[in-house]
């Protein structure tokens, strides 16, 4: 069974950033099979699942500086992840940095210059609150990252082909938004890359998985498409 997926793009510069595939729940939220899971997936990365850096998402635009103290928060529970964060950056070898999604989108970054890692989870919600452009400040505020040296991945989301919305986010995302035959729909992923673009990353330096959650819902969780019973991927980074 496939278990995740690797963006060589990263690897080759001594990142290792992935993505869960195959319907394997990795939330602790209501799971209680989430630490068979999650061992399963991060040893075939070689990554101890002890270490693991998990954040309580918000969805918001809180930047989390994780360290070594960090380590293992939120990889055995949901209560001991760090709250209030939707992004997470480190510059730590061995640390692994964890957002979990459902139609979310994740964001790989990865700073070869300074050797600085984060992830994103950007919902609408945090990409209205330009989520993404504060994880490039941060870094660049920490770790004297220079946005045209960031590499970038973007992970499995809910695409646009299945992204329908109300008329309102018309006021919130408006240039990522298109009519089809009366019904809304958003480009989540599009907004995405406007704000790295915005935030100075060179175009060739960031890749799409191009996987929709809603499309590929045999190997990815959808919340839109499957409810509150939906479980989560995870996308994982580590400075190798």
């Amino acid at each position: 069974m496939q278990t995740s997926y690797v963006f060589e793009s990263f690897k080759k510069h001594g990142c290792l950033a992935a993505f869960s595939r195959g319907r394997l729940n990795l939330s602790a939220q209501d799971n209680t099979g989430f630490k068979e899971n999650r061992k399963l997936f991060l040893e075939k990365l070689n990554i101890n699942f002890e270490h693991l850096v998990c954040l309580q998402q918000a969805h918001g635009n809180r930047v989390f500086v994780a360290s070594l103290e960090d380590k293992g928060k939120g990889s055995f529970s949901y209560d001991s992840a760090i709250a209030g964060y939707d992004a997470i950056i480190t510059r730590e070898k061995g640390l692994p940095l964890a957002v979990l999604t459902a139609d979310c989108l994740s964001v790989f970054l990865y700073d070869p210059i300074s050797k600085a890692a984060g992830v994103v989870h950007a919902g609408w919600r945090g990409t209205k609150e330009n989520i993404v452009l504060e994880a490039i400040s941060a870094m660049r505020r920490v770790f004297s990252t220079l946005p045209q040296d960031l590499i970038c991945a973007l992970g499995p989301a809910l695409r646009s082909c299945c992204y329908e919305v109300g008329k309102e986010f018309k006021d919130y995302l408006s240039q990522n938004v298109t009519d089809r035959k009366g019904k809304i729909f958003l480009d989540n992923i599009g907004a995405n890359y406007k704000q790295l673009i915005k935030a100075g990353l060179l175009k060739e330096n960031i890749v799409d998985s191009g996987i929709c959650t809603s499309c590929e819902n045999e190997d990815f969780f959808s919340y839109r498409k499957e409810g509150k019973g939906a479980g989560r991927l995870m996308s994982v980074i580590l400075i190798e």
